[in-house]
């Protein structure tokens, strides 16, 4: 069980203290937080990389006072990566230990073994750690759509039992039930049997007025006609097919830049001399600056 004092009480407790961690959220996000803590679900999020999967799981662990252990997938990822595995390099130096032992030849075999595969040479990976965890915990697994299926059905069991299986030291069945995110950027198509144990949640990128509202709170020194301006040329760029669009994050690097500059409009001359923090990819830049069109600045008298 989680302390009734992380808990959220309702959908606006939720909204109030996401906002009060940084995360500005949409009824739909809101709702469907407040009912995975209830309902005990993960929570998949879905959505084009950039549009805050990932800070939402953050946001979540600090309005509920929780510790954020994550899981970054990627091609290839196993089980010993993700889950746990045995300190081998210690291992060896008992069994060096061991058969330098006393002078009848050593060790009792038996027991050294038992001593091998006990819990002081086991590595916790953030899955087993997340589960043993006796503080509140939000398991956030980033990119689940970067592993294979066979790991896809590793993390039923998880997410269904919350219990692994140690061969070695037999069940693991977590002592807190941890809030669980799992992250896709739709690269490929997830199972049913994964979806089917999860609350949905798809993220896109914000409306202006949203991402708007994004820009004052997380930097409130801009001034709001410039906060309007560069949100709506974000949104026309995001638009083009560009190879990598402008994410939110990108959004709010921009507008530091723009504050640490001195400039307070955006002409065609300041969005071109800055694009570069909106955009990764030459190919990109060349687009976005043949699409621009603004109107210079006024001259200071």
């Amino acid at each position: 069980m989680i302390s009734a004092a992380s808990e959220f009480t309702g959908v606006v407790d939720a909204r109030d203290r996401l906002s009060a961690a940084g995360y500005l959220p949409d009824a739909s996000i809101e709702t469907v937080v407040y009912l995975a803590e209830r309902l005990r679900k993960p929570v998949l999020v879905e959505g084009p990389a950039g549009v805050g999967k990932t800070e939402l799981a953050k946001a979540i662990a600090t309005a509920r006072d929780s510790e954020l252990i994550r899981l970054q997938c990627y091609e290839g990822l196993d089980e010993a990566k993700a889950l746990y595995e045995w300190n081998y390099k210690k291992q060896l130096l008992r069994i060096t230990h061991a058969r330098g032992g006393d002078a009848s030849g050593g060790e009792d075999w038996d027991e050294v073994e038992d001593d091998l595969f006990g819990e002081d040479y086991l590595l916790e990976r953030p899955l087993l750690r997340a589960l043993r965890n006796t503080r509140d915990t939000v398991l956030l697994i980033d990119e689940v759509d970067k592993v294979d299926f066979e790991f896809e059905a590793l993390l039923l069991e998880i997410l269904s039992d919350f219990q692994i299986t140690i061969p070695e030291l037999g069940t693991v069945t977590g002592q807190r039930h941890p809030f669980v995110v799992l992250t896709s950027n739709n690269t490929r198509e997830l199972s049913e049997a994964l979806k089917r144990r999860c609350l949905y949640l798809y993220l896109d990128y914000p409306t202006v007025e949203r991402e708007k509202e994004i820009v004052m709170s997380r930097v409130p020194e801009v001034p709001e006609q410039l906060a309007d301006q560069l949100v709506r040329i974000v949104r026309s760029l995001r638009q083009l097919e560009l190879k990598k669009p402008p994410s939110i994050s990108e959004t709010l690097d921009w507008a530091q830049t723009l504050l640490e500059l001195g400039f307070d409009t955006i002409d065609e001359g300041v969005a071109k001399s800055t694009m570069n923090v909106l955009l990764k990819y030459q190919q990109d830049v060349e687009k976005a600056n043949g699409h621009l069109r603004l109107p210079p600045r006024p001259e200071m008298n």
